[in-house]
């Protein structure tokens, strides 16, 4: 049997993502998310959290998209908000892992005080697999004792939450036969993660990012898919 975790990232987006993610729940084969923690509709997803314990939630750590929590100086570009995805990732050395970790402490925080536990680590374009983060995001894994998403294979000594990481449900990959044909690429017995994206669309989505129209195809299917008989829900 192969055992999945079917996780929506960027819950708290926006209200049209945190509703997709509701519903895709409720009705479909979502069975977790990951919360940003610094967007617009992240009160709006922590009270659906809060009221929907049968989702499992864990935070979605940004470093690449709106505003920090902390006066963090070497995260921040000249407009104030988080450096944008292809500095972080071309001068990872130009982030200071203090305040890299003061950062994400805030926003783990954030999620306790809601009296919420989460479930897992992830991150908004997976920074936290950035090799030189690893220190980091190894100790704030051990500190709350929460697993994060596998993101490399310099994760070798810190708990994850399962063995596999598959990402290409997203884009073209969006296909009604997409988990049908998953069970001809993991091995039996795997645990397994896959990323997905649903989202009904709103206005805050599709001003933020260049990806939303896709969303709401995953919501879909996502809704409307039954799983294998080798495959259960994790």
């Amino acid at each position: 049997m192969i055992k999945l975790l079917v996780n929506a990232d960027d819950f708290g987006f926006s209200r049209g993502v945190n509703y997709g993610v509701l519903d895709t729940h409720l009705d479909g084969i979502v069975n977790s998310a990951t919360m940003m923690m610094n967007a617009a509709g992240t009160e709006h997803a922590l009270e659906i959290a809060k009221s929907t314990p049968s989702l499992k939630v864990g935070v979605h750590l940004v470093l690449t998209w709106g505003k920090p929590l902390t006066s963090a100086p070497s995260l921040i570009g000249n407009d104030g908000l988080f450096k944008k995805q292809n500095e972080v990732y071309g001068h990872p050395e130009e982030i200071s892992h203090e305040d890299l970790e003061r950062e994400w402490t805030a926003q783990i925080e954030r999620f306790l005080a809601a009296g919420l536990r989460p479930t897992h680590f992830d991150s908004h374009h997976h920074v936290h697999g950035i090799k030189e983060f690893y220190p980091v995001i190894k100790r704030l894994s051990e500190k709350y004792d929460v697993p994060v998403r596998i993101a490399g294979p310099h994760f070798k000594d810190v708990k994850t939450v399962t063995n596999i990481l598959i990402t290409d449900f997203f884009g073209e990959g969006v296909t009604d036969d997409y988990f049908e044909k998953l069970q001809e690429r993991v091995e039996d017995g795997k645990t397994v993660e896959v990323m997905t994206h649903p989202a009904y669309l709103d206005s805050r989505l599709k001003n933020g990012t260049s990806y939303y129209k896709e969303r709401l195809e995953e919501a879909r299917i996502l809704s409307e898919v039954k799983l294998p008989e080798n495959m259960e829900l994790l």
